[in-house]
């Protein structure tokens, strides 16, 4: 698949791995339409790159639907990169008792059902298209995490969230087969995003320092590379790809 005249839909697009992602796609000729909470923020990398933001709650029905509708309107629907997330850290049980039940199911409705929610949706309105040549309509990028393998402590609810992502993959790609969607999932390791420059200085050097190799926090740029190159590359379906430099996590 090209990128260049296609649309596409970046949630979480107006920071962090979802902006690099979205810059990337109208750098290619792509046209963005950029879904996000952030509408100041979001609005204005809209204009930048010359996409359309929309304001949206990725976990809400109505809100998926209105970003899905803003790309139709621009022409071809033919791709969906899921960013958007939330990353709570608590203790299963810690000092003030057992983890908060709302945090665990906003997490869980944010992360994985927002992701879903996207993915239906999109999809749905991919099936519509006219195939390309090669006989596809779609292609569909959802973000999980190294912590749904490597979970740290305080990372329950994130966990589950982004292993609920890596468990879908499969079977996603498999219902939507037969009207040549594909579906995809990037497992980012430590990146330097708007989450993690939250955190003391110190800390930051820290995690960069455990990667194996390249010793560096990822980049938005390094997620948009590996994003491209599924977008362009028809064989890739199925299957998560960790993005990582090779780190497993410790337990905290």
């Amino acid at each position: 698949m090209q990128i260049a005249g296609k649309v596409f839909i970046v949630t979480g697009g107006a920071s962090g791995l979802g902006e690099g992602t979205a810059r990337m796609l109208a750098a290619n000729g792509g046209k963005v339409v950029i879904a996000d909470m952030q509408a100041e923020k979001g609005e204005a990398v809209a204009k930048e790159i010359g996409g359309v933001f929309v304001k949206c709650d990725v976990s809400q029905e109505a809100d998926g639907q209105a970003a899905v509708a803003a790309a139709l309107k621009l022409g071809k629907l033919m791709g969906l990169v899921n960013c958007a997330g939330i990353a709570p850290a608590e203790k299963t049980v810690g000092k003030n008792g057992p983890h908060g039940l709302a945090v665990f199911s906003k997490t869980v409705m944010v992360n994985l059902v927002g992701s879903f929610n996207m993915i239906r949706l999109a999809a749905d309105a991919m099936s519509k298209n006219e195939p390309e040549s090669t006989g596809e309509r779609g292609v569909l990028i959802s973000t999980a995490s190294v912590a749904a393998y490597d979970g740290q402590i305080g990372q329950a609810a994130y966990s589950a969230s982004k292993g609920g992502v890596v468990g879908m993959t499969l079977p996603i790609a498999r219902d939507l087969a037969r009207s040549g969607i594909r579906n995809m999932t990037i497992a980012p390791g430590i990146f330097g995003t708007p989450m993690l420059f939250g955190m003391p200085q110190e800390v930051q050097d820290a995690l960069a320092a455990s990667v194996p190799f390249p010793s560096r926090l990822g980049t938005p740029e390094d997620y948009a590379k590996l994003a491209r190159h599924i977008i362009e590359n028809d064989m890739l379906n199925g299957e998560v790809i960790r993005l990582d430099g090779a780190i497993r996590l410790a337990p905290r």
